[in-house]
């Protein structure tokens, strides 16, 4: 199994608190948040690793080192995770894990969360996605996509398929759930609850503070990966 991390996007919305540092380059507890990510693959067995950078490509280059595939979004500003993702393509292999690099993972999810506009919506029925958009109707969401999805061998040649179409429709600005609402329809994506697992996404600077504050004394201590480079090797 392989992982897909998309990071090059911007992240203006966390300005200032980022100080236009990308935004899988921020410090929790001493730690990148792409440092941890890739902690929690590799202890879940998955080995391969490529980063889709765009924004500050070099500086995550040198934060995260050489054991790692780079892809390069040439044209970050104009596209968005949709068109990140299918610039991987030829890594989907026999299976793999996409994740938005904004992503901190493992708040514990909170049945009655209040869902708004910003928000990654899901509908569910029987445990299979029905629907996926930051446009539905709060009060009829289900939940929220915490940003981490798996495909197996079959299901990542579907969804090639899917995002080859909509890649030549122009459609490259969509969010990469865009391509997984064609998939479901397609074949079965189901949904994996996080009751009791911390998590959360950093989008605005009260996120990333909720993550620091509130996240991370919940998540268990990591090693640094032997894989990134010290302060003395950069």
């Amino acid at each position: 199994m392989r992982a897909v991390i998309l990071a090059a996007g911007k992240g203006s919305r966390l300005e200032p608190a980022s100080g236009e540092t990308a935004k899988c380059l921020l410090d929790l507890g001493g730690i990148t948040l792409i440092e941890r990510q890739f902690g929690y693959l590799r202890a879940s067995g998955i080995g391969e690793i490529a980063v889709v950078v765009g924004f500050q490509a070099e500086r995550i280059r040198r934060a995260c080192g050489p054991e790692v595939e780079y892809i390069e979004n040439p044209i970050f500003a104009e596209t968005n995770s949709m068109y990140s993702l299918w610039l991987a393509r030829h890594f989907f292999g026999h299976g793999f894990v996409v994740l938005n690099s904004d992503v901190f993972f493992h708040v514990s999810y909170r049945n009655g969360t209040k869902y708004g506009d910003e928000e990654m919506k899901v509908k569910m029925s029987g445990g299979l996605l029905l629907d996926i958009s930051k446009t539905i109707n709060p009060d009829e969401a289900d939940g929220e996509n915490v940003g981490i999805v798996k495909f197996g061998k079959t299901g990542a040649v579907v969804l090639l398929k899917e995002m080859d179409a909509l890649v030549a429709s122009g459609e490259l600005r969509s969010w990469a759930p865009r391509a997984f609402l064609a998939f479901s329809k397609i074949r079965p994506l189901h949904v994996v609850g996080t009751n009791g697992y911390p998590w959360t996404e950093i989008d605005f600077p009260e996120d990333y503070q909720r993550a620091r504050e509130e996240v991370l004394p919940q998540i268990p201590a990591i090693v640094r990966l032997q894989s990134v480079a010290t302060s003395e090797e950069r």
